[in-house]
């Protein structure tokens, strides 16, 4: 067997395999031995009818399919294998026979691989920098949720709903004056402040009282879900049943004591205060890299296969999935609520799907160009880090440690560096 390879448009290689007679006289053994037993010959019994008479009986390509896949499975990843520093394959290649002759045989295999990315800028550039702050309201609000834990509710007769209630309602949204699939629902009890549904929904209902009916207008976000729906204006029109409240119990030591192992109310604030302020420190932090990140890809030119959005459309959809599951719900169910086939629920996630693979080629790039690696120092400080973390000795740390865990302590070091690189070398502005 030899073979040779090039590159092809839309991040492709074109591979020519080429098998001499031999070799291609043992695949059709081979394919004869896995698979004679499916052929029924008269006179025969299944799994003892010579080849020859087998080749008479069905045709002289009877084996021929079975023995391709012989040289496929048992040379391809040989040889994907042998050039991964010329290439990474990244999806099952289009495989093709050009010639088919007793003394030869040439396969050629259209292979997806990983594109270089053409990063026109990382540094210099002037991005947006986020900054959360934690007021005292949010405090107060977060600190009240462990009162939930012995909250009654009760039924709501004399005011408006409000944030935390529980309303009855039924809904009938509409898109350029058309009823949509999954847009309506009757006696449906939603948590005003629970973020279930679209941004601006749950806040227009918050102040209506038992009984009223009234319209309102949001609008779908440009990542829903539907991409039909993605930035659409939906009016709903909406009807009030009830209002069920909750009654809060008073926030004491003793209280605090029984459900959040503090002494005081004032230590209990300190450590809600501490916990909100680190969630605003590490989402500050997640959303400015991503600006930055963001930002360098506006700058990229990348032919990205369809193989690797095909690869990461079946991650989004596995994690969607699970979330159903939580809820008791099944996918295909979801799905066919919706009015959707599954070729237009993955449809919808392609340029998600996307925008994710170029942040990784683009990470992967930088990281390469700029050198960036983690020290056997520094992966070692934070192996110890995390050791005290949980009240270990080093050592008994690394007992539970294999090396896909050091693979990620590794790597996440990596990308605290580049972040840091690119923070470094960066216009954030507020």
């Amino acid at each position: 067997m030899n073979y040779t390879f090039e590159s092809a448009e839309k991040s492709t290689v074109k591979l020519v395999i080429t098998f001499n007679g031999d070799e291609w006289k043992s695949a059709l053994d081979k394919a004869y031995l896995r698979t004679r037993g499916k052929y029924a010959v008269p006179g025969f019994r299944k799994g003892k009818c010579p080849k020859p008479v087998i080749e008479n009986y069905y045709g002289k390509g009877v084996f021929f399919d079975d023995a391709f896949n012989v040289l496929y499975s048992e040379n391809y990843p040989e040889i994907i294998e042998k050039e991964k520093e010329s290439f990474t394959a990244v999806g099952a290649p289009d495989l093709s026979v050009d010639e088919l002759t007793d003394e030869k045989i040439v396969l050629t295999a259209i292979v997806p691989v990983k594109p270089d990315v053409k990063i026109g800028s990382y540094k210099g550039l002037e991005i947006k920098k986020y900054e959360y702050n934690v007021t005292e309201e949010e405090i107060k609000t977060e600190a009240d949720k462990i009162l939930l834990r012995e909250a009654k509710t009760v039924e709501v007769t004399d005011r408006a709903c409000r944030k935390g209630d529980t309303v009855n309602i039924d809904f009938a949204g509409k898109v350029d004056n058309e009823l949509f699939a999954g847009g309506s629902m009757e006696k449906y009890d939603l948590e005003l402040g629970s973020g279930s549904f679209i941004p601006g929904f749950e806040e227009q209902v918050a102040g209506m009282k038992i009984g009223e009916e009234k319209d309102i207008v949001v609008r779908f976000p440009s990542d829903y879900q539907a991409d039909n729906l993605r930035d659409k204006d939906a009016t709903f029109s909406i009807k009030l049943h009830s209002i069920k409240g909750k009654e809060l119990p008073e926030l004491t030591d003793e209280y605090v004591k029984k459900y959040a192992g503090c002494d005081t109310v004032a230590d209990y604030m300190e450590r809600v205060k501490t916990r909100l302020e680190n969630k605003a420190k590490n989402d500050s932090r997640d959303q400015t890299e991503n600006s930055i990140l963001q930002a360098i890809c506006q700058t990229c030119e990348c032919e990205i296969p369809q193989a690797m959005i095909e690869g990461e459309v079946d991650s989004i959809v596995n994690d969607f999935a699970g979330r159903l599951a939580y809820q008791g719900l099944q996918l295909k169910d979801y799905i066919e609520y919706m009015g959707q086939t599954m070729e237009q629920f993955r449809a919808q996630f392609n340029e998600q799907a996307r925008g994710r693979v170029l942040n990784q080629l683009v990470i992967e790039k930088i990281v390469k160009d700029e050198k960036i690696t983690a020290t056997p120092e520094e992966i070692e400080a934070e192996i110890a880090k995390q050791a005290e973390s949980v009240d270990k000795t080093v050592e008994e740390y690394k007992k539970n440690l294999d090396g896909r865990r050091l693979e990620y302590i590794a790597n996440d070091i990596v990308i605290t560096k580049l972040f840091d690189f690119l923070t470094a070398n960066n216009n954030l502005v507020a």
